[in-house]
Formats: structure tokens, C-alpha cells, sequence
């Protein structure tokens, strides 16, 4: 089955000419509905949000910026193959990727309490590596922050993350919150 027998299901379906011209521009029927828990989201974690709440500023990511993102990954990524030592780039990667993928802006250099802004929640943004052993993040409890964005970087340079809301993270007295990696396919 080649990768484009889906335009003809799409004829055979009934769609119609400009329908198949535009899954033919982007690559995949954008008609078809998403079964989101196919991609590993799972309905029990979705968190209900009105419509008031989602604005054109929070969806405007700057090309420049996401084409930095691409570029940093391939170089990183061309760098480990060369010399099979990783850049130590992970933090900036993860809050690029963060910024890139949902449309956080992020806060000026040395901010303390939080990395941007999402809507009207506070983002604290979080890397793991493809060198840690552990797959945990630590972050202070006394950041200004209402979500934590968990970034994980694989081996072969693939993203993926959990957005979690503070509420949910571990309680506790201590100076750090411990968050572990749960595993679900990427978002």
C-alpha cells in the first residue's frame, strides 16, 4: 500500500475533487475526524476549557523561530552522529520545543518562578535527556507556575511531552516537586 492509496479511499468515499486536492497538499485526509486516544490522550485527562480562553496570540508561533527549532535538532542530531557526543543544548530544545509545538511565549532570559505563558496559565518548562537514567524532572515548589510542561528528548532526536497541571503533581514539604515520566506516545 503506497502512502497515497488513502486519496483513493477518499474518491471512494465520496469526497469531493477539492477535498482530495487538499488532502493531497498536506498529506493526510484533514476531513477525517481524530480519534485522539489513537495518539495516546487519553479522554479521563482532558481538561475542559471555553473557547474565551484560546486567542490568535497563543497560536501565532513565529516561522523564524520554529525553523531555529528544526535547524538546532538537525545540527544536534548531525553533531551526535559525527562525533557520538550530544550537545548540551537539552533546556533550550525543550523550551524552543515548548514554544514551537503550543504556542508558549516564552518569558525573557532569567525570569524567575515560570518560562512563559500559555493562555493565562503560568509554564514551567522541564527536559529530560537522552543521557538521564531516571526519567523524573525536579522543580521547585515555589515557582509561579500553574502547568509544567515535560519535555523528553529520545535518543533519535524525537519529542514528546505531558503538560500537567500543578494540581496534579505530587504533594509534599519539600524545596522540589519530583515529576516522573508516565509513559503515553507523543503529543
Amino acid at each position: 500500500m503506497s502512502d497515497w492509496d488513502f486519496l483513493h479511499d477518499m474518491h471512494n468515499e465520496g469526497y469531493g475533487p477539492d477535498q482530495i486536492a487538499d488532502a493531497a497538499a498536506c498529506g493526510y485526509n484533514p476531513y477525517e475526524p481524530l480519534d485522539f486516544e489513537e495518539f495516546g490522550f487519553s479522554s479521563d485527562e482532558w481538561e475542559e476549557i471555553d473557547d474565551s480562553e484560546l486567542s490568535d496570540e497563543i497560536f501565532a508561533i513565529n516561522p523564524e523561530v520554529s525553523l531555529v527549532f528544526e535547524n538546532l535538532v538537525y545540527n544536534a542530531k548531525l553533531f551526535y552522529s559525527l562525533t557520538n557526543r550530544y550537545l548540551q543544548i537539552w533546556g533550550e530544545l525543550g523550551e524552543l520545543f515548548g514554544e514551537v509545538h503550543f504556542g508558549i511565549k516564552r518569558h525573557r532570559p532569567h525570569t524567575k518562578g515560570s518560562d512563559g505563558v500559555l493562555g493565562n496559565d503560568f509554564i514551567e518548562i522541564k527536559t529530560i535527556s537522552p543521557e538521564k537514567k531516571v526519567e523524573e524532572v525536579k522543580v521547585k515548589r515555589a515557582g509561579n507556575f500553574n502547568k509544567l510542561l515535560i519535555v523528553k528528548i529520545n535518543e533519535d532526536f524525537s519529542f514528546e511531552s505531558q503538560l500537567i497541571a500543578r494540581k496534579n503533581l505530587p504533594k509534599g514539604d519539600g524545596t522540589h516537586i519530583r515529576a516522573s515520566w508516565k509513559n503515553k506516545k507523543a503529543t
